[in-house]
Formats: structure tokens, C-alpha cells, sequence
């Protein structure tokens, strides 16, 4: 055994030392002491020509300037592996650092002369010009390539990737489409990378490359199922959701699909904002879909983005929604309660309590609804959610709170659970908790949901900015009133509240949140010029506050929306992306911006 232990001795000393040697010279490298690091390399290459060593040699001689001797490296270890391309490439690589261009494009043009019908020295030559960042000579090899291979080897995704690096977007695409005409099954894998291309697209130059090149080959084939479907999934990326209907439509009559695919469109629409495109889908559904139950789900739909609809148009047209409650009532009546309308009864309730006066008449309809929901556990939180909601409304913050604790403790870790506890944390602050409201608060900062979490971090940050040294939380308490009787739908009383609270505490921290709740009641009663105003106030005293970026955006939709002022308004919007890159605003002002500008105009 002793024996055995000292025979072994040197070889794990030798391993042992040879570790020691690499980090050496790789820490010799990192600190930019290139001839301690070549020099150290130079030992470990002849000793072992691997490719670590090869490569930090190569790359400690180049810092050098040394190509004299990189070159007597290269050729020794392009002699040692004749069929390796990378030294073929570094050869070339050599001259041109070198200010020898010619020669070295001599041997690029030789080594793609010479490429053999293999699918895999195609790609090892290719990957040797990337390496170099020969990025041109590495699309010609790809090109090779596909000229001997195909139909088998197209190299499609490769040389879309490399048309993509070299900014190249229009052949990218070309590239894309091409793949998507003659192997459709690759479908999801190509929308698996243009997904990823696409979330790092700042300008919009590549989608709107994409866009322009998927529209023409619909033009030149529009019978091709895969195109159109394709075509609707970059609208759905872009969220231009009228022309993702466009395609949805031309789809659902083409292939029979009894307005299902039209329907989820809908709510794809509602859920982003689109309330007047979605209404148009569910219109379409309505009047071609056979199938009852689908057509029931879309008159409810139809109803709630309509009301979305109003209660964004300001000011609120109340005779609207006057008669849209009596489409309530009449869609009510006609289908009977079922489940398929229980949702429907819920957002009635909602329309009836918040704004048509009737919280009576909503509160019996959600009692009732709760007790016809036993056998949704889901749909009975939302109607205890939407019932607790009133129950603040009317001035009844216990009965609220025990209905918002109820759901948060039977959905604990869920999505409709996390929303019950910020409600309630919500509540709390109304009410001048707002110690336990912060806790709740700091808790859901973490949630799935991305809304949540934004709306619990940025009450949390109103409390802790507000509250002073001595815990004293004076102008915090008069804010939280103000904006519950703002809840309540009582702006006169609210507006009041905050301008006393500006008199008395000039200067105090809480100005810019008060300015912000004073421009948002003057825009729901239409008041565009006064909220301007109060939007500019805050852009000019508190940008670098936390309520600055939040300004610019609301500054530019009330220029888009309500005053109607694009050039403004796209202003605005890059004002935003110069100053606020950061901003959660960020993706939705470049994307109205370049709306605004007509990028995306078909």
C-alpha cells in the first residue's frame, strides 16, 4: 500500500502543478501582464497543445503585437489538426491584424472554396469566422453550405441569427419566412426565438422588418394557413390587437371554428386595454357563432367592455351607462340565471353600486349570487370581493374587511387571494392603519401577480416617504381620507380635502402625491386644461421623485386621449424614454410613441 501511495505521489503533484500553472496565467491575463501570461502559456502549450492553452497563447501574443510568433503558433497547431478550420481562420485572422487584408481574404475565400458537403464542418467553419467576428465571411459559408445541402440543410435559423447580429433585419426576416414556408412544423420553434429577438427590440426595427416581410408574402400567398396564423401571432406580440381581429376573423370563417378563436381574441383585447376592439370581436361572435353558450359568454363580455369604454371617456356619460344598464337587464332577462351570466350579474352589481346610485339594489344582487355560487369557490370570492368593495363604498369598513380576510384566508397563496389582502391593506390605509397596512403591503411586494406587487410597493412607499421622524402621520391621515372619499365617488369633498392639506403643509413631502390625486379627479370631470397644469407642476418641482416618470406618461395620454394632441403627446412620450429609461412606462411609451410616429401604419 505504501508502495502504491508514493508511485501515485508525482503524477497527482504534476496535475496538481499544472492547475496551479493555468490559473496562473489565466490571472496573469485578467491582469493585463501579457508577457508574464505568454510566457507562461508559451511553457504550457508545448507541453500540452490543448485549446485553452492555445487560446490564451494566441490571445496574450495579439495584446503583444506579436504576430511573428502568434503565426509560427497557429501553423504548428493547424499541422497538428489539418481538419480544424478555426486555424485556418486564425491564420487569416493573423494577417488582417497584421495590415495584411488581401492575403487574408485570400484564405477566407479559400477556405470556403474548399468546404466539403458536410453539415458539420459547414457549421464549424461558420463558427470559427463568428469567433473572428467575420460575420460576413460566416453568412457565405452558411450560404455555401445551403447551395450543396439543401433541401436537407438550409441552415435558416443560423443565418437569420447572423443577419440579426449584423443588423441585417429585412434578410432575417426573409430568412424566417422562408423556414416557415417549406418546414411549417418548425412553427414553434421559430416563434420560441423570434419572441426572444423581439423582447430585445427597442427601436422596433427588427418587428417592424418582420412585420413588413410576413404582410407580403400574405399578400403574394393568401390562401397559406401558416402565414396567416403567423401573421396573427406578430400582431399579438406587437399588441396591435385590430389587426391581430383582421387575421382572427379571416381564420375562424376560413377554417370553421364557430368564433372560439375570435372570442379568446376579445378578451386578449379587454385585458390589454383595447375595450373597442374587443367589443368588436365579441360582436362578430354574436352575430356568426351557433354555438349558444359562446354567444351567451360574449353578449357578457360585449356589456363589460362597453362599460369600460365609458367609465374611461371622461367625463363619465351617465345616461350611457344608464342604458347600458338596462342592456343588463334585458341580456339578464332573456338568458336567466345561469351560470354562464353570473358574471354578468356581477358587473351589473358593480355599474348599479359605483356609479347609478343603487347600492342597495347591487348588495342583493351579490347576496343572492353568493348563495348561487357554491359551486364555484372562485367566482363566489370575486362576488365577495366586489361585495366588500361596496361595503367601503357606502361607508361600511368593517363588514368590508371581514369579507376582504375571508378570501384572503380561503385563497391564501393564490392570485384572487394576494388581491383580497391588498384590498384590505388598502382599506387599512383609508383608514389610518397604516402601520399594519405597510406590513401587508411589504409582504405582497413579492407576489406573482406584477400589478400587485407594484400597487403594494408603491402605497408602501407612500406610507414609509410620509410618515415623520416623531411618527407623527397628520398630512398622511388627511391624503388617505381624501382619497377614500374619492373611492366613494365623492371628488368635491376629496378636492377640498387636499387643498387644505397643500395650504397648511407647503413643502411637505406628500405635495407631489397630492398634486397627482388633484390632476386625476380634474381628468375623470373632464377638467383636461387644470390636470395639465397640475401634471406639469409635478414634472417641474418632484421629477427626480417617485411620482416623476408616472407624471410624464399620464401627461402624454391625457395629450393623446383627451386633448387629442399628437405632436404633443409624442413629446411627451420621449421625454419619458430620455429621462426615465428605467421607468415601468418604458415599453408602453416607446410602443405609443412609434404608433404616434405611424411605424406600425399597414
Amino acid at each position: 500500500m505504501f508502495l502504491f501511495a508514493v508511485l501515485i505521489l508525482p503524477r497527482n503533484h504534476a496535475f496538481a502543478q499544472a492547475v496551479t500553472d493555468e490559473q496562473l496565467g489565466l490571472m496573469y491575463f485578467n491582469n493585463k501582464e501579457f508577457d508574464k501570461a505568454s510566457a507562461l502559456f508559451e511553457r504550457l502549450f508545448n507541453e500540452k497543445p490543448s485549446l485553452f492553452n492555445y487560446t490564451y497563447l494566441m490571445q496574450s501574443l495579439l495584446e503583444q503585437n506579436e504576430f511573428d510568433k502568434a503565426e509560427k503558433v497557429v501553423k504548428k497547431q493547424a499541422k497538428r489538426f489539418p481538419d480544424d478550420s478555426r486555424y485556418v481562420v486564425d491564420q487569416g485572422f493573423l494577417l488582417q491584424r497584421s495590415n495584411q487584408a488581401n492575403k487574408a481574404a485570400k484564405i477566407f475565400e479559400q477556405a470556403i472554396k474548399d468546404l466539403p458537403a458536410d453539415q458539420r464542418k459547414v457549421i464549424e467553419l461558420a463558427n470559427s469566422f463568428i469567433t473572428r467576428r467575420e460575420n460576413d465571411y460566416a453568412i457565405r459559408t452558411y450560404l455555401k453550405g445551403r447551395q450543396m445541402l439543401a433541401p436537407l440543410y438550409s441552415f435558416g435559423f443560423e443565418l437569420s441569427n447572423l443577419y440579426e447580429m449584423s443588423g441585417n433585419f429585412e434578410k432575417m426576416s426573409d430568412e424566417y419566412i422562408a423556414l416557415l414556408e417549406t418546414n411549417p412544423e418548425l412553427l414553434n420553434q421559430m416563434q420560441a426565438r423570434l419572441q426572444n429577438s423581439l423582447n430585445n427590440d427597442p427601436e422596433g426595427l427588427k418587428s417592424e422588418a418582420f412585420r413588413m416581410a410576413l404582410l407580403k408574402s400574405v399578400q403574394r400567398k393568401p390562401d397559406d394557413i401558416m402565414l396567416s396564423e403567423m401573421m396573427l401571432w406578430l400582431s399579438l406580440q406587437l399588441k396591435d390587437f385590430e389587426a391581430a381581429l383582421i387575421q382572427a376573423k379571416a381564420l375562424d370563417r376560413r377554417l370553421g371554428e364557430n368564433g372560439n378563436r375570435v372570442f379568446s381574441l376579445g378578451g386578449l383585447s379587454v385585458g390589454n386595454g383595447f375595450y373597442k376592439t374587443g367589443a368588436e370581436a365579441y360582436q362578430y361572435v354574436i352575430e356568426r357563432s351557433d354555438d349558444m353558450s359562446l354567444v351567451v359568454q360574449s353578449k357578457v363580455e360585449l356589456l363589460k367592455a362597453d362599460y369600460e369604454q365609458i367609465i374611461r371617456s371622461y367625463p363619465i356619460n351617465y345616461k350611457e351607462l344608464s342604458n347600458l344598464e338596462s342592456r343588463y337587464l334585458k341580456t339578464l332577462e332573456e338568458a336567466g340565471r345561469n351560470p354562464l351570466v353570473f358574471p354578468l350579474m356581477r358587473n351589473l352589481a358593480h355599474l348599479q353600486a359605483f356609479h347609478l346610485n343603487n347600492s342597495a339594489g347591487a348588495i342583493s344582487m351579490l347576496e343572492e349570487l353568493i348563495g348561487l355560487t357554491n359551486n364555484n369557490r372562485l367566482l363566489q370570492a370575486e362576488c365577495k370581493l366586489e361585495l366588500a368593495d361596496i361595503m367601503l363604498f357606502t361607508g361600511e369598513p368593517w363588514e368590508a374587511t371581514l369579507l376582504y380576510s375571508q378570501v384572503d384566508k380561503a385563497f391564501k397563496n393564490e392570485p384572487i387571494g394576494h388581491e383580497a389582502r391588498f384590498r384590505n391593506a388598502r382599506l387599512s390605509f383609508y383608514i389610518g392603519e397604516f402601520n399594519w397596512a405597510k406590513a401587508q403591503l411589504d409582504v405582497l411586494k413579492a407576489a406573482t401577480s406584477k400589478l400587485i406587487a407594484n400597487d403594494a410597493m408603491s402605497m408602501s412607499l407612500l406610507i414609509s416617504d410620509n410618515i415623520d421622524a416623531d411618527s407623527l402621520t397628520v398630512q398622511l391621515a388627511t391624503f388617505a381620507r381624501a382619497d377614500l372619499l374619492l373611492y366613494r365617488e365623492k371628488p368635491e369633498e376629496a378636492m377640498a380635502l387636499l387643498d387644505s392639506l397643500l395650504i397648511a403643509f407647503p413643502g411637505h413631502p406628500i405635495t407631489d402625491d397630492a398634486l397627482m390625486k388633484k390632476a386625476e379627479i380634474h381628468l375623470k370631470r373632464g377638467n383636461f386644461t387644470k390636470a395639465e397644469t397640475l401634471y406639469l407642476d409635478v414634472i417641474k418641482d418632484y421629477s427626480d421623485g417617485i411620482l416623476g416618470d408616472d407624471a410624464q406618461f399620464f401627461l402624454a395620454e391625457l395629450y393623446e386621449n383627451h386633448l387629442k394632441d399628437s405632436a404633443k403627446a409624442m413629446a411627451a412620450y420621449q421625454e419619458l424614454l430620455m429621462k426615465y429609461p428605467g421607468s415601468l412606462f418604458t415599453v408602453e411609451a416607446r410602443k405609443r410613441f412609434r404608433l404616434l410616429r405611424g411605424d406600425m401604419v399597414n
